[in-house]
Formats: C-alpha cells, structure tokens, sequence
C-alpha cells in the first residue's frame, strides 16, 4: 500500500500544501475550521508530517529544553512543565527536560558538553541562576534563553519570576503585625553550587523583623537546616531543642510548614492556639491543613514563558521581555492575633 503524501491531503482537504504543513507545524497561522478539515482527512488517510523533513526545511526543530535544578516530580516543576507543554504543545513543539542540574559535577558535565546545542528552538531555565560562563555557553545554541523564577535575568532574553523576597518580606510582616514576638524563619540550607531563587525569601524574612525591631521589642532568628529528605525531620528537632517554642513559624515553603503542622501536635504545640504559622506556595494539601500562606502560580508562569519563548523564536518583539509577579497572602486558619 502507498503511504499518503502531504500533496494527497491538500487535494483530499482542498487546500495548499502550505496551508496542510501549517496546520501541523504553525496551527496559530491557520483557522480552526481549516485546520480541523486538514486534520481529519489527514487521520482518514493515515498521514504524518515528516518532523525531519520540516525541520530541514524551516531551520528549526520543533523542540526545546527545560532545565531543572531538581527532580520533575516536585510540585514547582510539575505545575512550571505543565504551564510550559499546554503552550509549546499546542504550537506543535517537543519539550526536552533535563534534570537535577543542580551538583558542580553536574552543572560542568552539563553546560560543557552542551546536549541542547544545535538540537532546540529555545532553552528554558527554572528557579535556579546560570553565571556568566554558562550563559556564554547556552548562547552557542543561538536560541532565545528564557528564565523561569531565576534569581538575575542576566544573560536571558525573557524571563518571568515570583518575588521571592518580598513575599517572604510580607509574610513576616503578616506575623508581626498579629503582635507576636518570638519569631522563627525555617529554611534549608542553600546550595553552594547553585543560585536559587527560594534562598532570597530568607533576605526578606530578616528585612522584616530588622525594620519591625526599630519600633518594637521582637525575638527572632533564622533556623537552617540541611537541604535534603530529613529536612522536616531536622527542623522539628530544632525547633524543639529551643529553650522557649516560638509563638509563631515562618516556614521558607508550605512543604516544611504542612508536616510541622501535624507532627508539633505530638508534641503539645497545637496551631494557632500556640502559635502562628505562615507557608509560602499554596501548594497542594495546604488548604486541607487550613494553612494560612504566601500564593504563586507557577503553572501560569511556564504559560506566560512559553508565549515569550514562541515570540522570540518568531522574532517577534516582546513588550515586557522579564516580568516579576507578586505572591499574595491567603489567609486561613493557623494564625491569630497574639495577646501574649
């Protein structure tokens, strides 16, 4: 049996051969009506676009890489993926992901052998920074660059990131203005290797409290533990080594705050009847625990990424190349007024 060409679709759909490899390859260029007739006569005649042969023809692959600092299955990454593949997808592009660039030996293995390089329309890059000699690296790619909750926009043609800092600088604001005294901020440690955007909200933990402390009489201090699977472990051991429990827990991310939650009960330390405690995220099974947090969207941030990315790639000028989005305070059920 003789495969159907692209010429046996256009003349089956009756349209330009054109107008059948846009529909596959540039569907925004072509009516949902047209494109839905080409699709379907290209199904009744067991037809696909050739990827390769587009590719040579256009200079472009119809792929681009997403660099993680972590595993995919965090719920950052998985909502950032998410908001990435609904656009890039739609627009007839494969995702390449690339994980736990994160370790010395895998960021120099990674940015020195290059796997994207000559092989992607445009580079990703999630929550952590590249410096100056990985740009310079990425930018033999000469693809559009686009950070994603980065901590610097240097060396990126766009970028979309939280403001970390003063949504943890609020947060703590929160706490203070309820009139607690003795405060705690909870955070991993940073990793020396690598930049990333989460280790800015512990800058916004202590800006708080420093400018609280011209005006009043405040406790705090910054507990830091190892980054790693025992985080929730150490943290809760920290906190209750304490000569005196705090009366309220500012939490670097709702994944430490959520468990605290719920072991602190063993303990005797019930929220917010003993304390205050704010998250940061809204991530899932925050609302299950009632717990009052700092929101973001990551998913809409890889959405709002991946329209820059598909611009950029058009050549297409970008009014706002690197925007900041604000955290939002969601106020529930684990913090009080403190008439301590």
């Amino acid at each position: 049996m003789n495969k159907a060409g692209i010429r046996d679709v256009a003349e089956a759909a009756g349209v330009s051969i054109s107008t059948v490899s846009r529909a596959f390859t540039r569907p925004d260029l072509v009516s949902e009506k047209t494109r839905s007739k080409v699709l379907e006569t290209a199904d009744r005649l067991d037809f696909n676009i050739s990827r390769s042969a587009t590719a040579l023809k256009s200079g472009q692959t119809y792929r681009v890489a997403l660099l993680m600092n972590e595993d995919i299955t965090s719920w950052f990454n998985t909502q950032v993926f998410a908001g990435v593949e609904s656009v890039m997808h739609d627009a007839g592009y494969d995702i390449s992901l690339y994980q736990h660039i994160d370790t010395a030996e895998n960021r120099r293995d990674f940015f020195t052998t290059l796997p994207v390089r000559r092989n992607v329309d445009a580079v990703f890059v999630a929550s952590f920074a590249v410096d100056a000699e990985e740009i310079g690296q990425l930018k033999r790619t000469h693809v559009p660059i686009i950070g994603i909750n980065t901590p610097t926009t240097e060396g990126l043609d766009a970028s979309i990131s939280i403001d970390d800092e003063n949504g943890m600088f609020t947060a703590a604001q929160h706490l203070i203005n309820l009139g607690h005294k003795h405060i705690v901020y909870t955070c991993s440690a940073p990793v020396e290797t690598m930049h990333s955007s989460i280790d800015a909200r512990a800058r916004g933990f202590i800006r708080a409290c420093k400018a609280a402390e011209e005006t009043r009489e405040l406790d705090w201090e910054v507990i830091t533990v190892p980054r790693g699977t025992e985080f929730v472990e150490s943290t809760l051991s920290s906190l209750l080594a304490l000569d005196d429990f705090p009366d309220a827990i500012c939490c670097q991310m709702d994944m430490m705050a959520i468990p605290l939650v719920l072991r602190l009960v063993r303990y005797g330390h019930h929220t917010p009847r003993d304390y205050s405690i704010i998250g940061f995220d809204d991530s899932p099974y925050a609302d299950t625990v009632n717990l009052t947090t700092m929101r973001q969207n990551p998913r809409d941030m890889g959405i709002r990424a991946a329209q820059k990315a598909l611009a950029l790639i058009r050549e297409e000028p970008l009014d706002t190349p690197h925007e900041i989005v604000q955290p939002h305070l969601v106020l529930r059920g684990t913090d009080r007024l403190y008439e301590g």
